[in-house]
């Protein structure tokens, strides 16, 4: 199996396992990585969040491998964009306590 088809059929239990390892640079028995495990779980988490996670962060790796970079403008229009669509679920006035 050839490295796309493999990291291609990853699941998400498999993704948070890795993303862990990589952030505490411990697999989840304590034992540390080694350099090359560190590198190589790094770069099937990236392409995992590329391919499968719909990012909301300023910086991250587009579906093409490419960094995206976005604008700090950008983000906080899509933050009015995203209150604007929600819709209120109650409304309460100070008084009504």
């Amino acid at each position: 199996m050839d490295n796309t088809a493999l990291l291609s059929a990853m699941t998400e239990p498999v993704y948070q396992k890795l993303l862990q390892a990589v952030e505490t640079g411990k697999w989840l028995d304590g034992s540390p990585l080694s350099e090359q495990q560190r590198e190589t779980s790094m770069q099937a988490v990236m392409y995992y969040q590329a391919k499968f996670l719909d990012s909301d962060q300023h910086m991250t790796v587009g579906a093409d491998g490419e960094i995206v970079h976005r604008s700090r403008q950008s983000l906080q229009q899509e933050l009015k964009q995203e209150s604007h669509n929600t819709q209120t679920i109650a409304r309460f006035k100070q008084d009504d306590i």
